[in-house]
């Protein structure tokens, strides 16, 4: 599994309410979610009217592809709004099933097919024949 962090911070020179700078926080936030499928919020600064910082999760089983998601995130925040990117950090980490503690899941079945505790109930809800 790979994540991907993208933390931009935004300069919003004209602004001058914090009802200002979260109407285009929010509008970044939602079209973000819509057309990248990523998590998104404002991270910091939150009462700095020209300033916002707004951080993006992807996650991805390909290195290459975070890092693309990533770029055009960035491309999207930078033409989405008057607001001016000044700042860009991307983190991309790849974590293995031995990190996340999961190579030794008790309700793996060992053909690799899905396992769980109800994995052989054909009909669990329905015991009785009914």
């Amino acid at each position: 599994m790979v994540v991907g962090l993208l933390r931009i911070v935004l300069a919003l020179p004209w602004n001058d309410s914090l009802k200002g700078k979260r109407s285009v926080v929010r509008k970044i936030i939602e079209r973000a979610r819509a057309r990248f499928n990523v998590a998104a919020a404002e991270l910091e600064d939150l009462d700095a009217h020209r300033r916002a910082v707004i951080g993006f999760v992807v996650l991805s089983n390909d290195r290459r592809h975070a890092m693309s998601m990533l770029d055009k995130l960035t491309s999207f925040v930078a033409g989405a709004t008057e607001a001016q990117v000044v700042d860009r950090r991307v983190e991309v980490t790849t974590y293995s099933a031995d990190s996340l503690g999961l190579a030794g899941d008790p309700y793996a079945a060992e053909d690799g097919s899905a396992g769980g505790p109800y994995a052989d109930d054909e009909d669990s809800e329905n015991d009785d024949g009914e």
